[in-house]
């Protein structure tokens, strides 16, 4: 459980919407959460590298040139994560800014196919087009609050948005090409990141292989919200795969293939594994594919100088079904004792989009551990407890995002 003490001031600062997300979390001195509240000040100071120095710095925590987290003070006021906010999140350094200066002379490979092809974004883009709106979340969000501190970024919730992606639907793709191979079980996306000379590509190739369900909403992009893709997201032609964790995204795709086994990569085989504390991930343990129920609360959980005063609140968050659309959510004011249903707010973008939740609610002056439960349209419901693994994926303990907050 996370902390957060507010002394008095204002309720509500002007966020011009019914939702203001208006929060960045701060938390309990000795959780791991705290020392990533500590270190903002220090982290927002670093500078941006060069593909990404159009984020806006004042709305993320910086914690290296590849990892950029949303602050909760940032979401906005509206369904969409506007880009120069959104998280960033590169296993290795991203190919130089040129592949984006000409989007559409991009070079995709397809193999597993029955009339294997080379094909340009400007050729995607005569094939057919749709839209997605989807949540963008990385495995390791709410790291954080494992409290054995697994090695990665110690994300809190800002390595998730929620965006629109628009490209060529894969299934439209395929029956441009004759289908896949008979023998196909995997989507296979391969990324574009330069391999230095010398070491072997599957030690460090962000190569990723979905299940073939993954084909039914997926999409090569190259835009999203509206705009061509940039780098720091993948640019110029992303593997876009709805409810699936962010690696299985591929940025910078440059082969698209459907075999009969998953890729070699280590990233595959070894990483992004689901394996017991103690133990290194291997093929035998679960890969990380798709995101479960999940929920957060955005309001309350103000900065040190923020208040919360005694009076009417807008208990305020957001909810995420993971691969089935989001259909409930509770608040509890009590730490999971007793629940109250929110209400949802502002727009419903479909199954793969999160939903702004709201609880009106009266706090009298004292302390309320605040936290949110949500549900999805298949019966899942957020659980009280994370799924305990060796390096913190998948986190959507209710009890872990709780927040205390003091009302004066």
């Amino acid at each position: 459980m996370n902390t957060v003490n507010v002394s008095r001031r204002t309720l509500l600062t002007s966020t011009g919407g019914a939702i203001g997300l208006a929060s960045i979390g701060a938390f309990g001195a000795l959780s791991p959460a705290a020392k990533a509240l500590a270190s903002t000040t220090k982290d927002a100071a670093k500078p941006l590298p060069a593909y990404a120095s159009w984020k806006n710095t004042d709305s993320l925590i910086i914690h290296s040139a590849n990892t950029m987290e949303t602050k909760r003070s940032a979401f906005g006021s509206g369904v969409i994560t506007p880009l120069d906010r959104l998280f960033v999140r590169n296993n290795i350094a991203p190919p130089s800014e040129d592949i984006v200066a000409n989007p559409d002379v991009w070079e995709l490979k397809i193999e597993g196919v029955k009339n294997p092809t080379t094909l340009t974004v400007a050729d995607l883009k005569t094939m057919g087009m749709a839209s997605v709106a989807m949540v963008l979340q990385c495995s390791g969000n709410g790291r954080a609050y494992f409290p054995e501190k697994p090695s990665g970024t110690q994300w809190t919730v800002g390595a998730a948005g929620c965006v629109v992606f628009t490209g060529i639907p894969v299934k439209t793709l395929l029956e441009q090409v004759g289908g896949m191979v008979e023998s196909a079980q995997y989507m296979t996306g391969t990324g574009g990141e330069p391999i230095p000379e010398g070491l072997d590509p599957n030690t460090i190739q962000v190569e990723r292989s979905v299940p073939l369900e993954g084909i039914e909403d997926a999409l090569l992009a190259w835009e999203i919200n509206g705009e061509p893709i940039p780098l720091a997201h993948g640019g110029p032609l992303r593997m876009v795969v709805p409810g699936y964790t962010g690696v299985n995204n591929v940025k910078y795709i440059k082969r698209l293939a459907f075999t009969e086994e998953q890729s070699p990569a280590n990233i595959q085989q070894s990483g992004y594994r689901l394996a017991p504390m103690g133990e290194k991930g291997a093929p035998a343990h679960q890969s990380v594919w798709k995101m479960p129920v999940k929920s957060w609360i955005t309001y309350p959980a103000g900065e040190a100088e923020q208040t919360v005063k005694a009076g009417k609140v807008q208990v305020q968050g957001l909810a995420m079904g993971g691969t089935s659309e989001v259909t409930g959510v509770e608040v509890s004011l009590d730490g999971g004792k007793n629940w109250q249903k929110a209400e949802f707010i502002g727009p419903d973008l479909g199954p793969y989009a999160w939903r702004q939740f709201v609880l009106s609610t009266e706090l009298k002056a004292g302390e309320y551990s605040i936290t949110s439960r949500a549900t999805n349209k298949a019966g899942d419901v957020q659980p009280e407890n994370r799924l305990e693994n060796n390096r913190g994926y998948l986190n959507n303990s209710w009890a872990d995002h709780a927040l205390t907050i003091t009302v004066a």
